[in-house]
């Protein structure tokens, strides 16, 4: 019983500590010490995990410190937790209309269109939607067997061919919106501005010089390779006619 109680005690006491953290940062921030509150709220997602709600707020902090790339991936990380997130949604909106950057289209029109569907829900709750659907195949499948009315068993069937089509689309949304949240070769340039280049080396002269990124402009990383003064360049793709070298040390992975 002791145990159980100091077990409990300790518990208790981590939970106020971590209170008392979040308070802190909550605090900073009210009271602008954003440097401040950038700090804590770093520590609390070291020592107590992330939430979709501590992203907005280490966001909303980076913004207003003038770093609009940290904001942007922190804005990006709480959307890939909660998708409905609303506050990040306008938050990151707000923010792409300050940065300097403006990428050309990426991917195609329906791959885009598909991918905004998608990704406007977190990926369990396609696959709670595609187990309604289930559902709702099994009960068409009951009705068209068992029912001793023909329209009744028209229905089951009908209703079967269109519930097992929804499941299986509902299944690949969940699949490719869990696979979007995954995949980490999504960055944000994190430096003032950055030259990207033609090879994966400091550009030599001007021939060598793809493109002139600036913060806050978001990237799809493709490859990545260390040279031999250890590092690390990203090639990137900006958008469906730029693809270049980025230095790793500009950007920041989502």
């Amino acid at each position: 019983m002791r145990h159980i109680i100091i077990i409990i005690t300790t518990l208790i006491a981590l939970n106020a500590g971590a209170s008392n953290l979040l308070q802190q940062a909550d605090s900073a921030y009210i009271e602008d010490r954003y440097a401040n509150a950038i700090e804590l709220y770093e520590q609390v997602i070291a020592e107590e995990g992330t939430s979709t709600d501590i992203y907005y707020n280490l966001g909303n902090a980076y913004y207003r410190a003038g770093m609009l790339g940290k904001a942007i991936i922190n804005y990006e990380r709480a959307l890939i937790l909660d998708p409905t997130n609303d506050d990040a949604k306008t938050n990151l909106e707000f923010v792409n209309s300050k940065i300097t950057d403006i990428p050309g289209d990426k991917g195609t029109f329906i791959s885009n269109f598909f991918g905004k569907i998608i990704n406007s829900q977190h990926s369990n709750t396609w696959a709670i939607y595609a187990m309604a659907a289930f559902i709702l195949l099994l009960i068409s499948i009951a009705l068209y067997v068992f029912s001793p009315k023909i329209a009744l068993k028209k229905t089951g069937f009908f209703g079967g061919i269109a519930f097992l089509l929804v499941s299986i689309i509902l299944i690949v949304f969940s699949s490719t919106a869990h696979a979007t949240a995954s995949n980490r070769n999504q960055a944000v340039i994190t430096s003032p501005s950055t030259i990207l280049s033609t090879s994966p080396r400091e550009p030599k002269d001007r021939s060598e010089e793809a493109m002139l990124l600036h913060e806050g402009t978001k990237v799809e990383i493709l490859d990545s390779v260390t040279d031999l003064n250890q590092t690390k360049w990203y090639d990137v793709k900006v958008d469906n006619n730029h693809r270049a070298w980025l230095n790793s040390k500009d950007a920041e992975k989502i």
